[in-house]
């Protein structure tokens, strides 16, 4: 893996653009009954054309075997060492929402979840309860415990099921355990502290759980809640000091938007589908030299088990390309952050499907975008980071290294 030092002393300016498309997720695993993944199944003859003309196969966001969560997965691929810069979800869900996050904050994204009498998880997502639903809780929990000991609180909504926490105090922690155990037919564990200086904040997390779940035990639904991913703001390099990119992001999810911030990308308003998405990369398509189009339904549909609603969901995208397509990017990418199976219904450590669709790219001429297919792909199987470097070198972006 090149670093990205190296990266920034070859970058130069250019007229080029570059469109990456995250359908996250997007990876999966054959359907025993046919011998094929969701993509392979899926009706793609937009993407079928694009992995035609141009150059196809995978990228591992992390490392061979290693499941990586959405935030590394991402800073992967805007060529951020992801094991370098580990990033809670805390901070991203808070900046995703334009919570105006302190450096000495302690953030965490949060779950509501469905537990039995007993406390054993039956539901992780609350059955992805309507975001009005859920606001209704968040303003609930945020007038009755505004604060813990001297910390304060802050309980701020983000989508469905998901909310942020931030603790704001002295002397306060990131090195938290999760408490979201990751699968169901469990109790919710406590928060651990990681260290002697988090035990406060492991103190006053715990205390806001115990109170929280006496102001939800008459939901029917959400009547507990999962605090992951605990974390202070960091300060990675911009894209713009990198590689000298003014860049969009058009995203609808919170945490997708405030990955692109923290990495110093302009996040412009967009609708909720990948119609308004494509809308609104062609209004501001003059205006950048770089677009990050984020589409959630690939993973959540996969997280679900449904397969047959994964393979729409990427139906659904295809049938909108043409309108990605029709302004003609110098360079389009097209992958996921991280493969998830419908079957496991989750992350996995597959590598993931991807395509780079230039004017320079060494055509691979294949028939389908799919698994199959990118198994004998040109790109073979690239590390973290090295997709971002080959989409600058497609565009012409990168000079010559060394005399």
């Amino acid at each position: 893996m090149i670093s990205q030092e190296i990266i920034r002393e070859l970058a130069v300016e250019a007229s080029t653009k570059i469109v990456m498309l995250v359908m996250d997720g997007l990876g999966g695993l054959p359907k025993p009954d046919t011998g094929l993944t969701e993509l392979e199944t899926a009706r793609t003859p937009n993407l079928d054309r694009l992995a035609y003309e141009g150059s196809v196969g995978f990228h591992t966001p992390v490392g061979r075997g290693i499941t990586p969560g959405s935030g590394p997965g991402h800073l992967s691929l805007f060529g951020y060492d992801p094991v370098r810069w580990q990033i809670g979800r805390g901070v991203l869900e808070a900046l995703g929402i334009d919570f105006d996050l302190q450096p000495a904050d302690v953030a965490a994204r949060g779950n509501f979840c469905t537990v039995d009498a007993n406390g054993v998880i039956t539901d992780r997502r609350a059955g992805r309860i309507a975001t009005d639903k859920m606001e209704k809780i968040v303003q609930r929990l945020q007038e009755n415990i505004p604060e813990i000991d001297g910390v304060q609180i802050f309980v701020r909504p983000v989508r469905e099921h998901r909310f942020v926490l931030v603790l704001r105090g002295s002397g306060l922690s990131p090195e938290l355990t999760d408490t979201d155990p990751q699968r169901e037919g469990v109790q919710v564990p406590p928060v651990e502290p990681q260290s002697p200086a988090a035990h406060q904040a492991a103190r006053v997390a715990n205390e806001f759980v115990a109170r929280a779940r006496a102001l939800m035990k008459d939901q029917p639904q959400a009547n507990m809640l999962m605090l992951r991913g605990f974390a202070s703001h960091p300060h990675p390099p911009s894209v713009t000091e990198v590689y000298k990119l003014k860049a969009a992001a058009i995203a609808v999810y919170p945490m997708y938007r405030g990955l692109a911030r923290l990495v110093g990308m302009d996040v412009v308003p967009t609708g909720s589908t990948i119609v308004d998405e494509f809308s609104t990369l062609a209004q501001l398509y003059h205006q950048y030299d770089f677009f990050f189009i984020h589409y959630k339904r690939t993973d959540s549909t996969g997280e679900d088990g449904n397969f047959d609603a994964k393979v729409a969901a990427i139906e659904e995208l295809d049938r909108a390309l043409p309108d990605l397509t029709a302004l003609k990017p110098d360079v389009l990418v097209v992958t996921g952050d991280h493969s998830t199976p419908a079957m496991l219904k989750a992350h996995s450590w597959h590598p993931v499907p991807a395509l780079i669709h230039s004017r320079w790219c060494r055509a691979d001429r294949v028939q389908k975008f799919g698994e199959s297919s990118c198994r004998a792909g040109s790109l073979g199987i690239l590390g973290p980071t090295e997709l971002m470097t080959l989409a600058l070198a497609n565009a012409e972006r990168l000079t010559k290294f060394g005399a």
